[in-house]
């Protein structure tokens, strides 16, 4: 039995049901892409390239207003429409491809080439606030594939890095917000200067076949980071970066990743919750058959406490059939996350519940394999656990049990079946 207990049950049925709602939308946003990805010509479609508009794909010369006058020509026409940018080295600053357009069918951005971000030193008005590179907004209908690689150049500018709790953060690759109904597919994100790919303010919207690569000491550089967002789905996606391989915060529902591998990074985390003002809940969240190795954490939901202790809620959670290769917390749940300095006087308000941990094996670089620090103020409830079997590969430790140890605090509701190495919590 895969998912033990009447909750996981519910929270799949839930999932289900959100992603039959979808489907009528995806369907066709699956067959046009499955179309431009083989090359399937349409008489219908209208195309218009970057090359038209004077882009040069040499790598020297800065294309963005070549890139956005082309965006505006797509935008523009009614029927069937995509946008390509060949093969070649593009050079260019920030872009936002806004809508809403007058497509009445989804719009295919088809990238074949590699674009390279543009340093302030490389234009001539580069707006030195910008949180990122290339944005698409407010757009209802859209499929990114091609192949290529979005280059963020990033190496220069992360001894400059900003901590994200102290301000905003260096250029996002690749940002969507408030886009609905959207295909991304067969793409890279490379040294990014900030995050790899945001997902901000979307519903239903596909990412999968995508390689995400930054090295292991580059700050800040998660790989998906999710927030206010609805049916969100990650497969078939291989991440190895600086941060988090996938994050999601606040707003993000019925969220599915399956098929992802992680490493070097900081695991698949829910969080950092508690940090903003009207922080809105996450709940829904299932992650399945994946393969973390060399990681920081494996699978992690984390919370804040501090002098303003916001209280929202992270429920209905599953991760499932998923390996650790030497990873140094493969279960952690903190909510204490930032608990330093003045940070300790307030306990998290954050209420986590309903949170499964199935068929999780592997090996554990740290003593304690399984982490559950609660809040204080708002215990954890209905925590269940089934078929952990983690080995402790670390240096020897006296009379350690060969899985580690389990730590728990403040916990309500601790359920376990199966296979339990570490040893349960009591």
């Amino acid at each position: 039995m895969a998912i033990p207990g009447r909750a996981a049950l519910i929270i799949c049925l839930a999932v289900v049901i959100s992603s039959c709602e979808a489907r009528g939308a995806i369907d066709p946003l699956v067959r046009r892409a499955h179309g431009a990805m083989n090359g399937i010509a349409d008489p219908r479609e209208k195309i218009f390239n970057v090359l038209t508009f004077g882009a040069k794909p040499d790598g020297r010369h800065e294309n963005s207003m070549q890139f956005q006058r082309t965006w505006k020509a797509v935008c523009e026409w009614p029927g069937k429409v995509k946008m390509v940018i060949p093969a070649g080295r593009f050079l260019v600053g920030p872009l936002v491809f806004t809508g809403p357009c007058k497509n009445r069918e989804p719009i295919v951005v088809q990238i074949r080439g590699t674009l390279l971000s543009a340093s302030p030193d490389q234009l001539d008005d580069f707006p030195m606030d910008v949180d990122n590179w290339i944005q698409f907004y407010d757009i209802h209908g859209l499929i990114v594939i091609g192949g290529g690689t979005l280059d963020g150049q990033g190496a220069s500018v992360w001894p400059h890095s900003l901590d994200s709790n102290q301000g905003p953060g260096l250029p996002v690759n690749l940002m969507f917000q408030k886009v609905s109904n959207a295909i991304v597919r067969k793409l890279s994100s490379v040294n990014p200067k900030g995050f790899h790919i945001g997902v901000v303010q979307c519903n239903n919207i596909r990412l999968y076949n995508l390689r995400i690569i930054a090295p292991e000491d580059s700050p800040n550089t998660d790989g998906i980071h999710i927030s206010r967002s609805n049916l969100v789905k990650i497969a078939r996606t291989q991440i190895s970066t600086g941060d988090d391989c996938i994050g999601m915060i606040q707003g993000s529902t019925n969220i599915s990743v399956k098929k992802v591998t992680c490493g070097p990074g900081h695991g698949i985390s829910i969080g950092s919750l508690g940090k903003y003002e009207n922080e809105a809940d996450v709940r829904g969240v299932i992650v399945t058959n994946c393969t973390l190795s060399n990681t920081d954490n494996g699978v992690r939901i984390k919370t804040m406490r501090g002098p303003k202790a916001i209280a929202s809620q992270a429920s209905s959670l599953i991760f499932q059939d998923i390996v650790m290769n030497n990873v140094k917390n493969p279960i952690i749940i903190d909510q204490e996350y930032n608990a330093h300095g003045k940070n300790q006087v307030n306990p998290s308000l954050v209420k986590i519940s309903d949170v499964h941990f199935n068929n999780i094996r592997g090996t554990s670089t740290s003593p304690v394999s399984v982490q559950v620090v609660c809040s204080k103020k708002v215990p954890c409830q209905n925590i269940h656990f089934y078929n952990i079997n983690l080995d402790y590969v670390g240096r020897p430790v006296t009379a350690l049990p060969p899985g580690g140890t389990s730590a728990c605090s403040y916990a309500q509701g601790l359920f376990y079946g199966g296979i339990q190495k570490p040893p349960a919590c009591h």
